[in-house]
């Protein structure tokens, strides 16, 4: 018998081996055992959670319309723990079914020139009651109440800068920079922060394959314990389609001396570019300059100079200059020096 052969009809074995186990009188005894055991602790699981219990839930505080001149020192508690007692069931479903609604605190002209502001005891458990069943005893809250003590900051405009990766589509291009609008806001924090703040950054913000303008609302990036009013920015990119376009450019030397006249070969350089298309009729010859600087024909001793782009819009992308290098001669003329 090959071991193949053998491999083959262990396998076989095994199923029947395990049905033979199965069909034993111990095996049998230990499944009715177990089965047992479970449906006892099923009634005792039961019966404990018809029992009383303590435990302590977490509600979060929400704090609205916050004035951005003012800071709370120190920061106001986030949450409330609250010790609650019920029935073991109840518990339960507080404790992994149910999503506590936020406290909220709401600050619109209500802050007093004192300094603190005070939310009683008897506000936040009515807050809290209204999230329980009438069958749950509240035991404590801590803190008990709200106590929001706070100062006046100073006030400093800055510009905000984008913050972020826009990548558009094959075949397409940012034609203009991301424009964000406003494009300053102002920002209320400490005298510390304010003298060493020069700018507000966006949140990052990515987008891929964009292939028409985009808006989006982005929030800001703030020191600790600063605000900003406003708190989000709306961001524009003007993402379009771009074809290749290519113009004759003539080489020219703006600070060429009047007695000498700069002659190159050829006199012309092709530039071949890449333009938005509702821009393509709209760039001619003038918008490109090809500047060379007398001072590096002057220091030349090879008779060839690289050329390069000098003046383009700001939407043309993916220069390329046929020829990159130019042959030039100098030649005195009729002018006096």
């Amino acid at each position: 018998m090959t071991r193949l052969e053998e491999m083959t009809r262990t396998f076989k074995s095994v199923p029947e081996k395990i049905k033979a186990f199965l069909r034993r009188q111990r095996w049998k005894q230990a499944l009715i055992f177990f089965f047992f055991v479970l449906l006892s602790l099923g009634f005792w699981m039961l019966q404990s959670l018809q029992q009383d219990y303590e435990i302590e839930l977490s509600i979060p505080v929400r704090y609205k319309n916050v004035p951005p001149e003012i800071a709370f020192t120190p920061v106001p508690p986030k949450e409330i723990k609250v010790k609650v007692k019920d029935k073991g069931s109840v518990l339960l479903n507080y404790t992994f079914g149910r999503q506590f609604i936020p406290i909220e605190v709401d600050l619109h002209n209500t802050l007093p020139e004192g300094g603190e502001y005070k939310v009683g005891v008897k506000e936040i458990q009515s807050d809290i009651l209204k999230q329980l069943l009438s069958s749950t005893v509240l035991e404590s809250l801590e803190p008990s109440s709200l106590v929001l003590t706070y100062a006046q900051r100073r006030k400093k405009e800055v510009p905000v800068v984008f913050y972020g990766e826009i990548k558009p589509k094959a075949g397409f291009f940012l034609s203009d920079s991301v424009r964000l609008e406003p494009a300053k806001v102002e920002v209320y924090a400490s005298t510390a922060v304010l003298d060493t703040l020069r700018y507000v950054r966006t949140e990052w913000f990515e987008a891929g394959e964009v292939k028409r303008p985009l808006s989006h609302l982005v929030n800001l990036q703030l020191p600790e314990g600063a605000a900003v009013s406003p708190d989000v920015v709306m961001l524009y990119a003007n993402v379009e389609e771009y074809t290749e376009k290519s113009l004759e450019i003539p080489v020219t030397c703006p600070d060429l001396p009047a007695h000498l006249t700069l002659r190159t070969f050829p006199p012309q350089v092709k530039v071949t570019c890449n333009v938005p298309l509702s821009r393509f009729k709209q760039l001619e010859a003038d918008d490109l300059a090809i500047d060379l600087r007398f001072a590096d024909l002057e220091q030349d001793t090879t008779g060839y100079v690289p050329v390069s782009i000098t003046k383009k819009p700001d939407w043309v992308k993916h220069i390329l200059l046929t020829p990159d290098r130019v042959e030039f001669i100098l030649e005195q003329n009729n002018q006096v020096p």
